[in-house]
């Protein structure tokens, strides 16, 4: 321990031989050649395909499936010859009720075995053919309303009788005051008149029953959309207080990282000494707790073991436990305070020297847009592919019968496919009811048979894609702050463009390392969503080992999920300095990382709990302002500077917290991306260079200055 706390390096033969010096280094390689070329052409024809997949979905999809409605024969309600009826009718609703869930049938397209219509609006009262509407001479024009009427039909200009128009299903037979829901019209059991309407045959009371049996979840859904309405409104109203708000966590973001070279060592023995203040405080109160039941209080043996677990906290064993856990992890922190006091303070002047490298590269902090874009594209990409997947297929046709019991349409089996647009009733004489209704997507074919394999290509699509975006923003970020570190006369050796010369040269020479990286991850993601849908798929089995089973291997690639982040960010630090391939840039990584692993470990929880303090105090802060503001508890004279009237005053507050959380994470992974590569170059400038004259340190004066190290000068004659 001695000589690792004078900067001396262990054995390092289990993790491979120190940095030699190299005196043609001076920061990232410039000549370099391109590496895992054939990791680059295997991403590149996984693109290709994935462009393939796009355009097949393009081409055999149809999203007007889920946006629109159909009516009996196929056609979407709202667009096209059916513009201006953008809502659904269903002649007898209850034949939907009966025969199956309202909400499937009206979701999965035209699966309710009743005719259906396109319509302008729907019917706002409570009608039922009256018996004489039944007799031989009544006209259909004043029995039956055109408006609810197959468009087929002209009422003033029909041989039929109203009960042949009825039979074949031309109009309805009644009509119920109704509410469009997701473009199709449900009853409204809000209306006054359904308590006296009755359906023929049957009293108000089971006409109700009937109706609200299978649409009453329907209907309610118009709360949502109500709710919907007013969310919209509120965004409406508020938006511009929204991006207010966005634009002080910016603000705060960035003064934050700013002042980090200023009060980052304060900072971090405030948040150390808070620790151990509040964990001695812990110590103290389990230790009065405990004096108090132990002469009054019960014990773990009167108690015994019980689901009730606020029983325990009257019990002076819990108390004892706590204290003494307590006192152990104070005693550890102590300890390691006093221990690696120096190792901390150099994690604090990598943070300060972060914060200044960023103070020099702004242009940094504005890459994670660059990364989110990317992002943005591969997420729409994947839904938009997705989507016109999910509804791949032309629709199939059949010939039926509608309702009618009438033995003339006995020759009608219902498995003849027909076009509506050709279709010939006269065909199917005498049946009256004879007609060319839709009842599903085609699912036959090469293409349609492999739909599931091609939705699974596109999750790997999405994943491999948006791994590869957040590989190159490591990367890039890491060839511009190693310039930085690298750069003997700070600011002037700067590169001006670092940023945009770094991104340059590692699409230019890395894409085949990025994608290598991230086709490992991509894996070990895909194999946590498969275990995921395989636990979804067995919560009702009560198989112990299986439940068991499932549990170790989440966590096992959760776990190998967080290693494989780790090692792929630091090998992607190694490419943006030295150009290698990605397997020994990661080797190279891990044994320089395993030679100093105790500084590893203190620089990885200073900087964590730096930045989660920074990302409470944005957010923390922000919400407060934001909670304080539109909530109206903020006397403010001026109307024009008070909060919008609200439906929902904790909207815009969440939408404000989200967005500075967002916001904070981007602005803090920079910080972050900066501390990782300053410190690997440390690590490398610590090995490559003794501070002579022929090999001086690149590092700043204040780290030299704790590792009592300094650069000798060379002696004038």
């Amino acid at each position: 321990m001695g000589r690792q706390d004078k900067g001396e390096r262990p054995d390092p033969a289990p993790y491979g031989e120190q940095c030699k010096y190299d005196p043609s280094f001076r920061g990232p390689i410039r000549q370099r050649s391109c590496t895992d070329i054939i990791c680059c052409v295997l991403f590149m024809g996984f693109l290709a395909g994935y462009m393939v997949v796009g355009i097949l979905a393009w081409l055999y999809g149809d999203p007007r499936q889920v946006i629109y409605p159909r009516n009996s024969t196929g056609s979407y309600c709202g667009i096209g010859a059916n513009a201006g009826k953008p809502y659904v009718l269903y002649f007898d609703l209850l034949q939907c009720v009966t025969s199956l869930n309202v909400l499937a049938a009206a979701m999965n397209g035209l699966q309710c075995p009743t005719t259906q219509v396109c319509v302008a609006s729907c019917p706002d009262a409570f009608w039922v053919v009256p018996p004489a509407g039944y007799l031989p001479g009544a006209k259909p024009a004043a029995v039956l309303n055109q408006t609810w009427c197959d468009p087929s039909l002209n009422l003033s200009d029909t041989s039929l009788t109203v009960s042949e128009i009825l039979n074949r299903e031309l109009c309805p037979r009644y009509t119920i005051a109704s509410v469009p829901t997701f473009n199709r019209c449900f009853p409204d059991f809000n209306t006054s008149g359904l308590s006296s309407f009755a359906l023929p045959g049957r009293t108000p009371n089971e006409t109700k029953e009937l109706l609200s049996s299978g649409a009453q979840q329907i209907v309610e859904s118009l709360n949502a959309k109500d709710v919907g309405m007013k969310i919209f409104e509120d965004f409406a109203s508020s938006w511009y207080w929204i991006l207010i708000g966005l634009l002080i966590a910016m603000v705060l973001s960035l003064l934050f990282l700013l002042l980090l070279r200023l009060v980052a060592g304060v900072l971090v023995w405030v948040l150390i000494l808070g620790v151990l203040a509040v964990t001695a405080y812990g110590i103290y109160h389990c230790w009065r707790e405990y004096s108090t039941l132990r002469t009054a209080g019960a014990t773990i043996s009167n108690v015994g073991f019980t689901t009730n677990l606020s029983v325990y906290s009257n019990v002076q064993e819990t108390w004892l436990a706590a204290l003494i856990i307590l006192a152990v992890v104070e005693g550890v922190l102590l300890l390691l305070l006093i221990f690696l006091r120096k190792r901390i303070l150099v994690a604090i002047a990598l943070i300060q020297e972060s914060s200044r490298a960023i103070g020099y590269m702004m242009s940094t902090l504005f890459y994670p847009l660059v990364t989110f874009l990317l992002l943005l594209v591969c997420v729409a990409y994947w839904a938009m592919t997705a989507l016109y997947l999910a509804t791949s297929g032309t629709p199939l046709y059949r010939v039926t019968s509608g309702n009618s019991s009438d033995p003339r349409c006995s020759g009608i089996s219902g498995n003849e496919t027909c076009n509506p647009m050709t279709f010939n009733a006269s065909r199917y004489q005498p049946c009256p009811a004879a007609g060319c209704t839709f009842y599903k997507y085609n699912d036959e074919g090469l293409y349609q048979r492999n739909l599931f394999n091609l939705q699974l290509y596109n999750v790997l699509g999405l994943l491999w894609a948006a791994n590869f975006a957040l590989a190159l923003g490591q990367c890039v970020l890491a060839g511009a702050f190693a310039a930085y570190y690298w750069a003997r006369d700070k600011p002037r050796d700067i590169p001006a463009c670092a940023v945009g010369s770094s991104f340059l040269r590692t699409l230019r020479y890395h894409t085949g390392s990025l994608a290598f990286g991230a086709l490992i991850l991509t894996i070990v993601q895909l194999i946590r969503i498969v275990l995921e849908y395989l636990d979804h798929k067995l919560k009702g089995v009560q198989n112990p080992f299986t439940r068991c089973l499932l549990c170790c291997l989440k966590c096992c690639f959760w776990c190998l999920e967080k290693f494989i982040k780790f090692l792929n960010r630091n090998a992607y630090i190694m490419i943006a300095i030295y150009g290698k391939n990605f397997c020994t840039s990661a080797k190279n990584a891990f044994k320089l990382l395993m030679r100093n692993i105790v500084r590893v470990v203190v620089l990885d929880k200073v900087t964590d709990l730096l930045l989660l303090f920074g990302k409470l105090l944005v957010v923390g802060g922000v919400g407060v302002l934001g909670f304080f503001f539109f909530s109206g508890q903020i006397p403010i004279s001026d109307p024009r500077f008070r909060s919008p009237s609200l439906n929902y005053y904790w909207l815009p507050i969440l939408t404000v917290v989200v967005g500075a959380y967002l916001i904070a994470q981007g602005f803090f992974s920079v910080y972050s991306m900066c501390v990782d590569t300053l410190f690997l170059c440390f690590l490398e400038d610590l090995e490559r260079n003794d501070g002579s004259v022929e090999k001086p340190y690149y590092m700043s004066s204040s780290l030299m200055k704790i590792l009592n190290k300094k650069n000798k000068k060379a002696e004038t004659k």
